[in-house]
């Protein structure tokens, strides 16, 4: 498997080949300051640079360079094109049919003075560069953003595509640089309009970016701006170098009960339950409340196949049942002309491949549940990356919570346990769990 390149060696290469001179280079790469100093390259071809700080605040040339988006980049297996015919003739008509559902959208909410806003999410980062995520959606003029709401508004939020956001950490402005070509009807924006730097939303409305800095570990605030609208702001989580250990948790039926088994029950969960009613499983808090305590500063990364529609009813579940808080790595619903809407498991190894090479010294405990592909998946990132999986929790699902259309074909709607070198861990509830982990982990402590 060919190993990915980190974020700061893909700037440090790009910075080899754009013409600058050398003074500046030297400057754009080494510069530091005591809380940041920040730049920042944009996936895809949706991002653009232009404008000056103030003058007591000058700027060096940012290093760009065609970073390797979570949303235009699938693996070789997931590309269309490899797709039997009419496979790809499916998806690229479900394609088509979004893209005038798109257009027909935006033409009417702007007739109703709606206009773009941001929906912030929460980011990551080490201590070279943070991964930030947002999207730009229409919305009414008095509307405010990361509102609670039901999954059906969420997945009805009409994108607000090449949006010209402004973006800061801590008050530190963002320079963006726009690069490369990753979408067929994604052009490149030759505007120079404002007169401050901006990167630009991708048809989809996602801006995906990753910004080199100088961050002090802690959590830290990413603002984004886009034009008569208020800053909105999220939490921007820098791990610090000294955390050995991850906890890379899957959401439903892992930490929240949504009965995915069940697609009926899981579109009722998903779509119309009150977010305040959402069930917690039962002692699944306790038991990521003792790992914390176990490996202090051991970052939570929840990496849920939902889709991101529906990331502030997840994050007010996590907050309310007393969860560790952490970033939601969650999954792009819209379909894309190279991508498609990615599977379940290939959204999670493509996630997981990207965590592993953020965090090369750490090591993980991934936790899931047998309801979906949770057991094969963690079993192949296991196998995948040798020595850095400390051990895998499973979530037994209840017969209730399985019992589906696979009941009536006499198959089981769960997986197996996994087979794999790495420890692994079963049990109907966190205590259950917890009685059989809690001695394996004290013994990784020693």
């Amino acid at each position: 498997m060919v190993s990915m390149r980190s974020p700061r060696e893909d700037f440090e290469a790009a910075g080899k080949r754009l013409p600058w001179d050398a003074a500046a280079r030297s400057a754009a790469l080494s510069a530091t300051a005591p809380v940041s100093d920040v730049k920042a390259s944009a996936n895809g071809a949706d991002n653009a640079s232009n404008a000056e700080h103030s003058d007591d605040m000058p700027t060096v040339p940012i290093p760009a360079r065609k970073a390797a988006t979570t949303f235009d980049t699938p693996s070789k297996r997931e590309r269309i094109e490899v797709k039997p015919p009419i496979t790809r003739f499916i998806r690229r008509a479900v394609t088509r049919v979004f893209g005038v559902w798109s257009r027909i959208s935006t033409q009417v909410v702007r007739q109703w003075d709606w206009y773009p806003r941001v929906e912030p999410y929460v980011g990551y980062g080490t201590g070279d560069y943070s991964r930030l995520i947002c999207r730009t959606v229409y919305a009414p003029r008095h509307a405010q953003s990361g509102e609670l709401i039901r999954g059906i508004r969420g997945m009805l939020a009409i994108p607000a595509p090449r949006t010209h956001v402004q973006a800061s950490i801590d008050d530190m402005p963002l320079n963006t640089v726009q690069i490369g070509v990753s979408e067929v009807y994604d052009k490149v924006d030759r505007t120079r309009d404002l007169g401050s730097e901006y990167a630009i939303s991708d048809s989809a409305g996602y801006l995906d970016l990753v910004a080199e800095h100088r961050l002090v570990p802690g959590i830290h605030r990413v603002s984004y701006s886009v034009a008569n609208r208020k800053p909105v702001s999220a939490n921007l989580y820098t791990i610090p170098a000294s955390a050995k250990v991850g906890i890379i948790s899957d959401v439903d039926d892992t930490i929240m009960i949504t009965q995915a088994p069940v697609p009926w029950k899981a579109a009722y969960n998903l779509l119309f339950l009150d977010p305040k009613k959402k069930a917690s499983v039962p002692g699944m808090s306790v038991l990521f409340t003792r790992i914390a305590d176990l490996f202090p500063g051991a970052p939570f990364f929840y990496l849920s196949t939902s889709p991101w529609n529906v990331e502030s009813s997840i994050r007010n579940f996590i907050t309310d049942h007393g969860f560790p808080e952490g970033p939601l790595l969650l999954r792009d619903l819209d379909p894309r002309p190279k991508t498609f809407v990615p599977t379940g498991p290939q959204h999670k190894l493509e996630f997981a491949e990207q965590l592993m090479a953020d965090f090369p010294d750490m090591k993980f405990i991934l936790v899931g549940d047998d309801g979906q592909k949770d057991p094969t998946t963690y079993a192949t990132i296991a196998r995948r990356y040798p020595g850095r999986v400390l051990a895998i929790v499973i979530r037994e699902l209840s017969p209730r919570e399985s019992t589906g259309l696979a009941s009536v074909t006499g198959l089981t709607s769960t997986q197996p346990t996994p087979v794999t070198d790495v420890p692994v861990f079963t049990g109907t509830t966190g205590s259950n769990i917890l009685k059989t982990m809690l001695p394996y982990l004290k013994t990784v402590l020693r």
